[in-house]
Formats: C-alpha cells, sequence, structure tokens
C-alpha cells in the first residue's frame, strides 16, 4: 500500500507557513510589471484582501466568482477565499454574457470580482450581478477595489476549522452535455497534486513561470507548487508564445509547461541560451519531441493529467529511451490506474480501453450534478473518458477518448455547447461539430449545417453564422470551418453519426469556408 503523502491542513495554512519560512523570498513576479511579490509581502497583502472580502459578506463556504485577466488581486483573492473557508468559481475570461450567465447561476455565486472587460460583460445580463471591479472606478462610494484593500487591517484570523476536503474551488470545464460542469476540486487536490510534482523532480525547483490565464488549473497548480517548494512563480499578464522564451531566458527559468504551439514559434539561433531543466509536455506530437530537446537543450517529458483528477502520469526524468514514443508515462505515486472495457472490466496489456483512476486528492464531483458525478465515479474509481494502452512495461499512451470535443490550444471545446448555438439560429435545421487536426493549435473547430427547407447558402452565409457564434460564444469556441449538407445519417436515437461524415472525406477541410483564410477550400 503506497504510503500518504505529508501535506499542510489547507492552502492558507502554506502560505502562512512560507511567510515564516521564506519571508524574504520572492513568491509571485509579473513579469511584464517589474512587479516583485515577496512571501511576506503576499501573505500580508492576501490578509488585506481577506478582510475586505469579509466585509462584502463573504463567509465560510459563501461562492465568490472572478472574472480577469492574470493579475495579483486574481492570485490574493485565491488565496484570500482558501483563508476564509469560501469558495472561487474561476470564470473564463473570454465568455460572453450568455456563458457568464450559465456559470453565476449554475455555481450559485454570491459575488462577482472582475477587471473592466469582465464588469462589461456582467453589466449586460438581464440581472446583473453583485460584482467588484479590481480597476479604478468612479462613483463607488465604498471607494475602489486598490484603497479598499490598501485601507483594510494587515491581521487576518485565518478559519483554522478549514480542512484538507474543505472545497475551495469550482472549476468550469467542458464536457459532452452541452454547457460546462463545475469541478469541485478541495484544498487536498491542489496541495496532493503539487506534492506529487515537487517531490517527483529531480531538482529542487524554484523558478517556473505561467504563461496562461489563471483561470485554467495550470496556473492555481503551478502556484501551490511553488508555495510548496518556496519558489517563485514568474506569471505573464497577457500570454504570449512569441515572449514566452525571451522571459524564460531574462529570468532564468528551470521548469515549465511546454505546449505544441510554443515549438511552432520560429527557431532562433540561440534557442538553447536558456535555464531550462525540464519541460513537461502534454500532447506534443512524437516527431517534435527529440528536436524540441535538441533545440532547447533539456529534458522535455511528457505528462498527463485533467480537471477532475489532477496530477496522474509522467515520464520519470531518469528515463532517455521514451523521447519521441507519445507515451505519457507512469502513473505518479499514489495514483492507481486501470485501462477498463465498456463492461467495467480490465482489458489485456495492449489492449485500448477507458483509463480509469483511483487515489487521494481528485475532485469532489460536480457541482450540482448528480447524475453527473454517479456517471462519471465508479466507487473510487474516476473514469477519464480517455482512451490508453499499456504496453509491456508498463508504461501508458493515450489513444483518443470518448468525449465529443475539440482541443484546440489546450482549451476544451464541448462540441454539443456549439451545437446547441448553432441550431438556435432560425434558419439551421441540424448541426454537427468535429474536430478538425491543425499543426499550430491541434484542433480547429469545424460545424456542418443542414439548413431549414426554404433557405439556402445564400440567405445563411457563413459570415452570417459566425457572427451569430460570435455573440453567443466565446472566441476559442466558434468555428473556423463550415461545410453545408442537404442531410445527415442519423443513428435509431435520432442522433447525427459523427464518424460515417468524418469518414466521407481525408480533408476535412475540403468543401468548407475557411474562417481564418477567409475562402472556400
Amino acid at each position: 500500500m503506497t504510503a500518504a503523502v505529508s501535506l499542510p491542513s489547507s492552502l492558507g495554512v502554506l502560505l502562512e507557513e512560507r511567510a515564516s519560512t521564506h519571508a524574504e523570498h520572492t513568491a509571485l513576479n509579473f513579469v511584464e510589471q517589474a512587479l516583485t511579490v515577496s512571501y511576506a509581502e503576499l501573505n500580508d497583502y492576501v490578509n488585506r484582501v481577506a478582510n475586505v472580502l469579509h466585509d462584502l459578506g463573504v463567509r465560510r463556504r459563501t461562492h465568490v466568482a472572478v472574472m480577469s485577466a492574470n493579475s495579483l488581486d486574481y492570485c490574493a483573492c485565491w488565496l484570500a477565499l482558501a483563508k476564509l473557508g469560501a469558495v472561487l468559481i474561476s470564470v473564463n475570461a473570454r465568455y460572453t454574457p450568455r456563458e457568464l450567465d450559465y456559470v453565476l447561476t449554475d455555481g450559485d455565486s454570491s459575488l462577482l470580482l472582475c477587471d473592466t472587460q469582465g464588469l462589461t460583460v456582467a453589466e449586460q445580463l438581464d440581472a446583473p450581478p453583485q460584482a467588484v471591479c479590481f480597476t479604478p472606478t468612479s462613483g463607488d462610494p465604498e471607494g475602489d477595489w486598490s484603497e479598499r484593500v490598501a485601507a483594510a487591517p494587515v491581521e487576518f484570523a485565518i478559519d483554522t476549522s478549514v480542512g484538507l476536503d474543505d472545497l475551495l474551488n469550482i472549476q468550469y470545464t467542458s464536457g459532452t452535455t452541452g454547457f460546462p460542469k463545475g469541478c469541485m476540486l478541495s484544498h487536498r487536490f491542489w496541495l496532493h497534486s503539487a506534492r506529487l510534482m515537487v517531490d517527483d523532480l529531480d531538482f529542487p525547483v524554484r523558478r517556473t513561470i505561467y504563461n496562461q490565464n489563471f483561470f485554467y488549473m495550470d496556473g492555481p497548480f503551478l502556484a501551490a507548487v511553488m508555495m510548496l517548494a518556496g519558489g517563485t512563480l514568474f506569471m505573464v499578464t497577457r500570454p504570449s508564445a512569441s515572449n514566452f522564451l525571451t522571459w524564460s531566458r531574462e529570468h532564468r527559468i528551470e521548469y515549465c509547461f511546454f505546449f505544441e504551439a510554443l515549438y511552432k514559434q520560429p527557431e532562433q539561433g540561440n534557442d538553447a541560451d536558456n535555464s531550462y531543466r525540464l519541460m513537461h509536455t502534454f500532447g506534443l506530437s512524437r516527431d517534435s519531441h527529440a528536436d524540441v530537446e535538441r533545440r532547447y537543450a533539456t529534458l522535455a517529458r511528457e505528462a498527463y493529467g485533467m480537471t477532475e483528477c489532477g496530477a496522474a502520469l509522467r515520464v520519470p526524468m531518469s528515463v532517455t529511451d521514451m523521447v519521441g514514443s507519445g507515451s505519457c508515462g507512469l502513473p505518479l505515486p499514489t495514483r492507481e490506474l486501470a485501462i477498463m472495457d465498456d463492461q467495467g472490466k480490465q482489458v489485456a496489456s495492449g489492449e485500448v480501453g477507458e483509463l480509469w483512476i483511483k487515489g487521494p486528492g481528485l475532485m469532489l464531483g460536480y457541482y450540482n450534478k448528480p447524475e453527473a458525478t454517479a456517471d462519471v465515479f465508479r466507487g473510487e474509481w474516476l473514469r477519464t473518458g480517455d482512451l490508453f494502452r499499456q504496453d509491456e512495461r508498463g508504461y501508458y499512451y493515450i489513444v483518443g477518448r470518448k468525449k465529443d470535443m475539440v482541443r484546440r490550444n489546450a482549451e476544451n471545446i464541448a462540441c454539443r455547447e456549439v451545437e446547441e448555438v448553432l441550431r438556435s439560429m432560425p434558419a439551421i435545421r441540424e448541426a454537427a461539430v468535429v474536430p478538425v487536426p491543425d499543426e499550430r493549435v491541434g484542433e480547429e473547430v469545424k460545424a456542418y449545417l443542414q439548413l431549414r427547407e426554404g433557405f439556402d447558402v445564400d440567405d445563411v452565409n457563413p459570415e452570417r453564422v459566425l457572427e451569430f457564434c460570435r455573440e453567443r460564444l466565446a472566441v476559442f469556441k466558434v468555428p473556423r470551418y463550415i461545410e453545408y449538407r442537404d442531410s445527415f445519417p442519423m443513428t435509431d436515437s435520432a442522433r447525427v453519426e459523427k464518424q460515417k461524415v468524418v469518414a466521407e472525406s481525408e480533408d476535412l477541410r475540403l468543401h468548407s469556408y475557411d474562417a481564418v483564410e477567409q475562402r472556400w477550400h
């Protein structure tokens, strides 16, 4: 039986420990703002924010939504809510009013904290929520956010009754049921995954960079990793693939998450001039793997995780013969894995089935969705929805997924959500959304459309469809490719047989309008 992992009693307690043991060490460095914050300064700021939130009525188990670009206040709100025993609802900053309204309602949010862009979206709702803007706004009788925080007491009594299994985040993730589902993530979820990663590295990690938006799970995860390690998280306000290597070089970054889009940047003669010791990659193409190591003169190791389970698999740093194999590696300590068939029986080695995961620190379930929770759990086992095989050495390989989704630039896009928006357009009778492989972003969104009788392509041209989608979907969900059809092959249960549609063409771009190139293929 695997030994238990030693953890602080909560994320708030961990921050207070680091403010004592690493007081002058830099906790956060916002690279575009020349803003650095030590652990002692961060803890003081978080205490002030916690007092402001308490004055706003936030108590233990209060749900607070945050819709903002990366900022010190976003990070501080998460940690302040941890100290209060409250719950953060992370909102994608690119959401439309329709999407924001769903998340606020589904997540039972009592308060929205946002930047000016988020406030603009919130004000378009039929019933605007109670909202406080991080950016100074005129006419606020209580003073703007920065004034409130500056005036708040620096002393705050952390709620010590908050424990590892208390809910901390409701993290929305796209699934196959249309709207996203809220994964309930506890203090244990973050601390356990972070501890597994810190302990697994062959070096004491001190400097990592986060080049994504904090409303994704990778941001809080890396923040927890660095707090456990007593290191520095370098954060960008506006993620940029073209600036990533420059930032990494300037700040002597040792460890990072590395995606295909970063590798697609033009090669420079000094790419190997960096301080990387390890890049964790996710879904990197086999052909690119060895060249990434050559180009950046560092180790690149594939890993696997998801919002529902956190960290699960990785190729150990010491293993050199799996480069370019496509394997996600071996289970992290405390993680039990099994590959199951549709009847819930384990398949033989080499056969394909669904990956199931068991162990501490999994999500608590989907918020307010008992049926979805019951469907994803089988006792202590979590069904991932991803198809895997295992070789004779025990290494795991992802071969596909059961989920009806598009994976675009690390974004999970539920096909059904896009289809429901398209079907709500009066002239569209049926819609089917599928992924189209793309070298730059992984997969693009393609929509097949069947128009209602009496309408033709001139009536419902691609630009009209795209404009309709842009008003109702975040930009990354809007289809790139649109193809019109007279009919669809249907199942007995009146569902489009997408596999048959996709099988009709070797190149899914053909006969489609391309919104990026603004032409027909």
